[in-house]
């Protein structure tokens, strides 16, 4: 992407942008690929997400179209998640940002270290963090 203007407000790109900032969005999407599944099969594969979050996140990627709930009939009544086709289109970009994350994590913490202890020194409050 070279155009400057790909990053101003209104763009589009800062739409794809704003889908991949939250969280739980990627990690939720990334959960999918393998196929469909029950709320509570995708709350256990996840950990470390409350029922509530994953509701909303689940509504938000439905809301944007990469997520679809299909709703089966019966006793008790059943509800899957999958993946739409759109959806599908995010997990070469989340797999290339994980790849980026794990190649330069420490690199990353390092940063955040070196950070922590010079703005320690700088603001007189050691471990206050940005």
């Amino acid at each position: 992407m070279t155009d400057d203007h790909a990053f101003l407000a209104d763009c589009r790109a800062r739409l794809a942008f704003d889908l991949l900032a939250n969280t739980w969005n990627s990690v939720v999407v990334w959960a999918l690929r393998d196929g469909p599944r029950r709320p509570v099969a995708l709350r256990e594969h996840i950990g470390g997400i409350s029922q509530k979050v994953l509701t909303e996140t689940l509504r938000r990627l439905e809301f944007n179209g990469l997520v679809e709930r299909r709703a089966y009939g019966g006793s008790p009544p059943r509800v899957e998640y999958g993946l739409t086709t759109l959806g599908r289109t995010l997990l070469a970009p989340i797999d290339a940002f994980g790849a980026w994350a794990f190649e330069h994590r420490d690199e990353v913490m390092a940063a955040q270290e070196h950070y922590t202890r010079a703005g320690a020194h700088r603001r007189g409050d050691p471990g206050q963090l940005p």
